[in-house]
């Protein structure tokens, strides 16, 4: 019987366990750009089967929140160097998460202070990171944004290109496409956020294009085996809504199965721990997604997230329901979350004041087993 403990092969990859360290945004990489703190953080963390880096900005465009590493700067890529190699170092395999957030964002985070893109001009009932005229930060309502042109996308598809190609050359491992919780791919993928009326916008064949596009430019770059994406088909982050998510990435995980990506990263229900939360007027059939994507002779390892616990985790694997598991806040506060759950040995508690921004405090501070 398969355990959460054993090695699986993702991509190029052996990987020693089948434990990911999910995306967790933590705002402690002032101007974009990676730091000593930062590597301290990841190694601290690497012996997770796969680390899946906070979301990393594509371009300055692409950035929502102060303070998140980026791709889109020379010292940017050198400061992740530091981190891949020392990751490296450690015996560890990391990712980087590709990250676009369309319209959830703020104008003093864009370049000259412009708007926010998005698929339609849509504004987010949401929250976004900024910093202070007296250094502090706070969340603040993100800013109206304006709808993207037709001759726009192209450049963005090309940025996600670059980016996948700039991280592979600093040293990771494979790329995550951040295709989930309300950012700018999801944003295009559903209907209450997409009101196009051109090829990206309408019907479930036109709002899944600009995902695929995106999937199929980085695959060819950097290969099929070092890409994957993660979605999060009814997770109401950011503002994100769809009737009727079923048949919408059904279709999407259907399109995938073109590209042999080396991973799906699924986050289930709601981001944030509510695994019941639905859209739409059935329950969401997550076995019923999975089916779709092998059908259509899918291959890639099936990566979950949400709410699991070391039973659950376990259980999700021993039964082939999924690959991988993919654990977030329970990696903030357990550097040694791998151990601690092949022990289980008690979890440290997070301290959610220290989620956001700050120093050491909260980051990599938090004990490890003796």
């Amino acid at each position: 019987m398969t355990t959460l403990f054993d090695p699986i092969q993702l991509g190029d990859m052996l990987l020693p366990n089948r434990i990911a360290m999910a995306p967790l945004t933590r705002n402690r990489s002032p101007g974009a750009i990676p730091n000593d703190l930062n590597v301290t953080y990841y190694v601290q963390r690497a012996t997770a089967g796969l680390l899946i880096s906070e979301g990393t900005a594509i371009t300055q465009q692409g950035q929502g929140y102060a303070q998140v590493p980026g791709l889109y700067k020379p010292e940017a890529l050198a400061g992740w160097r530091k981190v891949t190699d020392a990751v490296h170092e450690a015996g560890g395999h990391i990712a980087v998460q590709l990250w676009h957030v369309g319209r959830v964002s703020h104008t003093s985070l864009q370049p000259g202070g412009a708007a926010p893109v998005a698929p339609s001009a849509i504004r987010a009932r949401s929250k976004t990171y900024v910093i202070g005229e007296d250094g502090s930060g706070a969340f603040v309502d993100t800013s109206e944004p304006r709808a993207l042109e037709l001759s726009e996308i192209p450049g963005i598809v090309e940025d996600y290109r670059r980016a996948a190609r700039d991280a592979i050359d600093c040293g990771f491992d494979a790329v995550e496409i951040h295709g989930a919780n309300g950012y700018l791919i999801d944003q295009f993928l559903r209907s209450g956020t997409n009101h196009r009326t051109d090829a990206y916008g309408g019907s479930i064949e036109n709002r899944v294009r600009f995902a695929l596009e995106v999937v199929e430019a980085v695959a060819k770059e950097i290969g099929g085996n070092r890409t994957g994406i993660r979605i999060s088909p009814v997770t109401p982050a950011n503002d994100a809504s769809d009737p009727d998510p079923q048949p919408l990435f059904n279709h999407l995980v259907e399109q995938f199965a073109a590209f042999d990506l080396a991973f799906i990263h699924v986050i289930e229900g709601a981001t944030g721990g509510d695994r019941d939360f639905r859209q739409g007027d059935r329950p969401f059939d997550w076995a019923g997604l999975k089916a779709a994507y092998r059908g259509k002779g899918g291959k890639a390892v099936w990566m979950t997230n949400n709410a699991y616990d070391r039973a659950s985790a376990m259980a999700a694997v021993a039964s082939g329901y999924a690959d991988m598991v993919s654990f977030g806040r329970e990696y903030i506060a357990n550097p040694d979350l791998v151990r601690r759950l092949k022990e289980n040995a008690e979890l440290n508690t997070p301290n959610r004041a220290t989620f956001y921004g700050g120093g050491a405090e909260g980051y990599t501070d938090y004990p490890v087993l003796a």
